[in-house]
């Protein structure tokens, strides 16, 4: 585990862009923090060094995009979801796919449910300390 602090939203994509750079197509980056802490800020960052051109915006309405990058990009934001029950079979099946990166924004909804192909896991915690300051807080696990 490691932890970096930033100062502003272009060291928090910085973080981001640094982060991309070990991930490989199956990998999952889950993040988490509280509204406003820049959560896609980082996915920006990471999305940016993966070779994706055009806006990069939160997913929160549409639950998530798929991007064209030097590896497919899925961007997700489970904030409305409680969870994944029966009543929801396959919802995020076009985006948790071997051939994608993911990034998973608010992921408490999945995090039981990730997809036993998925090749690695990181989890990102973004802690606010207050104006631009954020800690961000990188656990890393590979099979």
């Amino acid at each position: 585990m490691r932890s970096e602090r930033t100062s502003g939203p272009s060291g928090t994509e910085a973080v981001g862009a640094s982060l991309a750079a070990g991930l490989e197509p199956g990998d999952a980056v889950l993040v988490s923090g509280e509204l406003g802490s820049g959560k896609t800020t980082l996915v920006r960052g990471a999305c940016r060094a993966l070779g994706v051109e055009g806006p990069i915006v939160s997913p929160t309405f549409t639950i998530g995009r798929r991007y064209a990058g030097r590896v497919p990009v899925a961007h997700l934001d489970l904030f409305r979801l409680e969870g994944l029950g029966p009543e929801e079979p396959g919802l995020l099946d076009d985006y948790l796919t071997p051939d994608a990166v993911a990034f998973v924004e608010w992921p408490a909804a999945l995090e039981a449910e990730l997809p036993a192909e998925t090749r690695a896991l990181m989890r990102v915690e973004i802690r606010h300390l207050g104006g631009d300051e954020r800690e961000i807080v990188i656990e890393e696990s590979r099979p």
